[in-house]
């Protein structure tokens, strides 16, 4: 299998400053006129958005435990179709994965997709500690390649001679660049996770400051070298997620400040059916465009509470069109819009008020990890037998449900109570857990032959109905 140069940027820890790293050198790349393709290991929607800004092109997500090797293989190469160097950001540490003997970490995908590691060290408090980090690291797996290593958040110049030091005197691991730490290259994080390029403040002007202090003090050209010497990837199978034909649907996406979290591919697998995706502002639209149906994602509708509820004519026009029976699919932050009301920091709004719920935010996670789960008799559209693989990330529980009906019975994970998740109501199915469209999970396909029959079925009922274009 052909694939572009590559390398992973992973780090010894989780908040090490990787993102800023990746998102900096992918900046610094594409400002010298170099097609970067980004992916980002794991189920995550905010790394991606940041090396999506900085690259200029999608960002895609490769996870073990929601896809097959063959499928997680054909991806990363379809996706660097193009590109002069493919980022891959790793997730939390080198070794790190939820299965005890690293199968899914991101050591794992580097040994599948052949990728050389530079390893971003969090210096501080640290001075000759980051040799024997460096061997252990070596040691550990040495059929992981250990690139080049790049200082971070280094105190001064004394501190980044005392490293230099310590790693050319007792590794081999070339240092590929010291980065100064500075507040200004801080991306700050809060309850899931780091800020949203949407919500931090001139986010242009980040990364322009970051790419121009990476380019100052990361050697951009060895890490081009070090990405041009990736062995050839392995031939793999090239499986395809099932699909169908389902031209001339309409499906609205809420694209906002409160709703981002979409997997770029499950975007993609909506057009390549054949389907106009067409964007819904929920904060300043004053109402549903014309659709067959409606997606929700995840996003941070808390903090966009006041936006959301103060846009009463679109909550109502969302309430309307679900009661009427649009197609409807919400997902974690979509179903908390979708409550009577949502309560944050003592603060109760209300929001659409078509399940007849209360979505509140609280200070620890409720639901966090991976998710497996099987249909119910009552799932409108994922309803083939068998368990499937999803995640979940919230601090929101939903509240004062009354007898709910539910789509999906945990058998991993939290979802709503535990036990179950995905309320439904009419033709909407909305719940905490994120899918991603893949061979085990085809979603996007179960869902569009979902809206495909409804539309059939509001036909049958309305002979007179216009065609649209």
């Amino acid at each position: 299998m052909s694939a572009a140069p590559r390398f992973m940027i992973a780090a010894a820890h989780k908040s090490s400053g990787k993102t800023v790293i990746s998102s900096g050198v992918a900046a610094a790349m594409t400002a010298r006129g170099t097609r970067v393709a980004g992916f980002k290991k794991g189920p995550d929607y905010i790394d991606p958005m940041w090396l999506q800004l900085a690259t200029g092109r999608p960002t895609y997500n490769l996870d073990f435990n929601t896809m097959q090797r063959d499928e997680l293989q054909d991806l990363f190469a379809s996706r660097s179709a193009g590109a002069d160097i493919s980022l891959v950001e790793a997730n939390k540490g080198l070794f790190d994965g939820v299965c005890p003997e690293g199968s899914d970490s991101n050591a794992e995908l580097a040994k599948l997709l052949n990728l050389p590691v530079v390893l971003v060290v969090d210096c501080r408090g640290m001075t000759r500690g980051v040799a024997p980090l460096l061997l252990g690291y070596q040691l550990f797996d040495r059929s992981v390649e250990i690139a080049g290593v790049i200082l971070n958040k280094v105190g001064g110049a004394r501190h980044e001679l005392k490293l230099r030091q310590a790693v050319e005197s007792y590794t081999e691991v070339p240092v590929l660049g010291t980065v100064a730490a500075a507040a200004s290259l801080d991306i700050y994080e809060r309850h899931l996770g780091l800020t949203t390029p949407s919500e931090a403040v001139q986010t242009g002007q980040f990364l322009e400051r970051a790419a121009g202090r990476i380019e100052q003090q990361v050697d951009i050209d060895r890490l081009m070298e070090i990405g041009h010497m990736a062995p050839a990837l392995k031939p793999a199978a090239s499986p395809k997620v099932p699909g169908a034909g389902f031209s001339g649907l309409r499906i609205g996406v809420a694209r906002d400040e409160a709703f981002a979290f979409y997997y770029s591919d499950d975007l993609e697998a909506f057009e390549q059916a054949g389907v106009k995706l067409v964007p819904v502002d929920m904060l300043r639209d004053r109402s549903l465009p014309e659709i067959d149906a409606l997606f929700i994602g995840g996003g941070f509708p808390e903090t966009q509470m006041e936006a959301l509820s103060s846009n009463r004519a679109m909550r109502e026009s969302v309430r309307h069109a679900l009661e009427g029976g649009l197609p409807c699919y919400a997902e974690c932050g979509g179903l908390m819009y979708l409550c009577r009301s949502l309560s944050w920091r003592g603060e109760t709004l209300p929001m659409v008020g078509f399940f007849q719920a209360d979505a509140v935010m609280h200070a620890r996670p409720q639901g966090r990890g991976y998710v497996r789960y099987t249909a119910t008799e009552h799932a409108l559209w994922d309803t083939r037998p068998g368990e499937r693989t999803a995640h979940e990330f919230h601090y929101a529980s939903v509240e004062n449900i009354g007898t709910p009906t539910y789509a999906r019975r945990i058998t991993r994970g939290y979802g709503i109570d535990g036990a179950s998740d995905a309320l439904i109501r009419a033709n909407t199915q909305a719940g905490f857990v994120h899918l991603r469209h893949t061979i085990g999970t085809p979603w996007v396909t179960e869902f569009l032959s979902f809206v495909a029959h409804c539309r059939d079925m509001q036909s049958r009922k309305s002979p007179a109905r216009e065609e649209r274009g």
